[in-house]
């Protein structure tokens, strides 16, 4: 008997790419922000999809989600950019939603304030580009996260937390706070804001 794949003619046996495991981990996504999936099953599912060698090490990862979403065509929405802007406004972006493998937040003259404790994260390796020209951006990282700040600053505040060892997803940190204010941090809310 043939197993269906989500990879069309893809052998089981044969070794799974970066992409077939992306592939995978937007099905998981979609599952966690479906509720067919707990925050514990999809944090299971998503470290077994990172170290998988073969498509045929994918498959259990999948099988008991429905057809439709155990077969995708193209890339999940979630994979690719995701952007969130306030300009000369407040922004505020919590609970539970599909973040991108490279999200985009900017603030211009405004506060952009966004958690991604509850947000359903892409894969175990996220970048954020944080912008901030006369404004803040100000970010909740998931417990256990790891952050790495590769951004800069000029005639601004730029506080990023959060790094060292984490079993949680690594988060990268770039872009560049201009006249404004950029945090970065884990747990309580720092109270210097």
């Amino acid at each position: 008997m043939t197993t269906l794949t989500p990879f069309a003619g893809d052998d089981p046996a044969q070794r799974a790419s970066d992409a077939d495991r992306d592939r995978i981990a937007a099905v998981l996504g979609e599952a966690l922000a479906t509720g067919r999936l707990t925050s514990a099953e999809h944090a299971d599912r998503l470290d077994t999809t990172y170290s998988a060698v073969t498509i045929g090490d994918l498959l259990p990862l999948i099988r008991d989600l429905p057809e439709a979403s155990r077969t995708p065509t193209s890339p999940s929405p979630g994979t690719e950019t995701h952007r969130v802007a306030a300009v000369f406004s407040k922004v505020i972006r919590r609970g539970r939603w599909v973040a991108g493998r490279h999200t985009e937040l900017r603030s211009v003259f405004g506060a952009l304030i966004v958690d991604l404790s509850d947000a359903v994260l892409p894969g175990r390796e996220v970048t954020l580009e944080l912008n901030s020209f006369c404004g803040k951006v100000i970010v909740a990282v998931p417990p256990g996260a790891r952050v790495v700040d590769e951004g800069s600053a000029l005639f601004s505040k730029r506080s990023v937390t959060g790094g060292g060892q984490g079993d949680g997803p690594l988060i990268r940190v770039t872009g560049q706070a201009r006249f404004g204010k950029i945090v970065v941090y884990r747990g309580q809310h720092p109270s210097a804001l």
